[in-house]
């Protein structure tokens, strides 16, 4: 089999468009019928909803109070029209944050959810986001595990990354299978 990887120059929002339409072309290729969309602000899940008409499209935010007490930083105007258009916003723990963030915080120590996350992020930001929402909505009960799905994720602000992959919970993280990279930054 040969698939094309787009590489892009540059890492940022000035990728986004481009990286919806390539994942909607692949998504429609293979038949994948749930898109994974990483989004801060729910600017980008907001076009994902428009790129990706007629599939399931879950957003997957930051977790709430990751930069402030009790802030989420999904805007309600966002969420509104995400869910207006039949999308799904998932807000829950980081898979590779949560108790290590806690632990290197408090003891300023790496523990391992800190090791596979940098390491990942040798591939770049956005593959280490792709990854980790994965397993978010797995562990929330939205996309199954036998099927694959695109996940979506950037460096910063929007999109500069997608991917095919096979969803898992997080704790089967060595069983997760990145099948496709569709695109990312060349660095």
């Amino acid at each position: 089999m040969e698939v094309k990887t787009i590489y892009f120059e540059k890492p940022g929002d000035q990728n986004t468009d481009e990286v919806l339409r390539i994942a909607c072309k692949r998504a429609e290729e293979l038949g994948i019928k749930t898109i994974l969309v990483a989004s801060t602000r729910g600017d980008t899940a907001v076009k994902a909803m428009e790129a990706f008409k007629g599939l399931r499209v879950i957003a997957v935010s930051h977790s709430t109070g990751l930069h402030a007490p009790d802030s989420q930083e999904f805007t309600e105007e966002n969420r509104r029209l995400v869910e207006s258009k039949g999308g799904t916003v998932l807000t829950t723990t980081h898979a590779f944050g949560g108790i290590s963030r806690a632990m290197r915080k408090k003891f300023n120590t790496y523990v391992i959810g800190d090791i596979i996350a940098s390491t990942l992020r040798i591939f770049g930001e956005g593959m280490k986001v792709t990854c980790e929402i994965a397993m978010m909505a797995a562990d929330g009960g939205l996309v199954r595990t036998d099927e694959d799905v695109i996940a979506i994720a950037g460096t910063d602000a929007g999109a500069d990354t997608a991917i095919v992959l096979r969803p898992v919970p997080s704790h089967q993280f060595f069983d997760l299978k990145v099948r496709e990279i569709l695109c990312k930054p060349r660095f």
